[in-house]
């Protein structure tokens, strides 16, 4: 009796659509009729998309599908597809390197973000109104950053110190300005519930005619009762 091992079957070319598609795809590369192969290219086509859902979301999805039909075909399917045929050289070419930004941030707590609005800010010229109200916002925003970062409370005086800095002096505060009162709140490890015990120990309290647990006391006099 011989057996069906995968170690003795083909490599997957795609394996996210299986063995079962790409013997479909072997099979329709053999058909002599082209009729036949451009029948059974669409309803693989569409099977590969009932099996792959999330290519949906993915901007020319049915492109992707025909692509990947001639990739599972090792290029070789001759059918009417209503895309260009991709090529073995295509798809071993390489994206282009996207480098990382060479920018040095002075405080890494503050971040990128910072030192664009300072440069923002400075940029405001005619308007010292909005001009001052930009650097509260900002020197605001750099104390909640720094609670964050730190995990510690931070003296408005450091934070005008770092904004006249990142500014190269441009920017100033009032020394006596009071910045949004931010402070660092370590969690605090929330004790589970015991409601199993709690219901222990209640002793039937809350149940009807308890007395709060005690026996009611039964009125035995009979001038009482009526």
């Amino acid at each position: 009796m011989n057996f069906d091992y995968n170690t003795t079957r083909n490599d997957l070319i795609l394996a996210e659509y299986g063995r079962n598609v790409q013997n479909m795809v072997k099979y329709i590369i053999e058909l002599p009729d082209r009729e036949e192969r451009n029948k059974y290219a669409q309803a693989v086509i569409d099977l590969m998309g009932f099996l792959n859902p999330h290519l949906r979301d993915v901007a020319d999805f049915k492109h992707k599908l025909w692509d990947h039909l001639h990739i599972i075909s090792g290029y070789q399917i001759d059918v009417d597809s209503p895309y260009p045929k991709p090529t073995p050289e295509a798809a071993l070419i390489k994206p282009d390197h996207i480098g990382y930004p060479q920018q040095r941030i002075k405080y890494k707590h503050y971040g990128k973000t910072v030192e664009v609005m300072i440069e923002k800010a400075k940029a405001v010229t005619d308007e010292p109104e909005k001009r001052a109200a930009m650097v509260q916002g900002i020197a605001n925003f750099m104390k909640m950053a720094y609670v964050t970062w730190n995990k510690d409370s931070v003296a408005d005086e450091t934070i005008i110190k770092n904004l006249r800095e990142l500014s190269n002096g441009e920017l100033e505060l009032d020394e006596n300005i009071n910045l949004n009162k931010v402070e660092f709140k370590p969690v605090v490890a929330r004790p589970a519930n015991n409601n199993r015990g709690r219901n222990n120990n209640s002793g039937g309290k809350n149940r009807p005619g308890s007395n709060n647990g005690r026996p009611q006391q039964r009125n035995n006099n009979p001038k009482q009762r009526h």
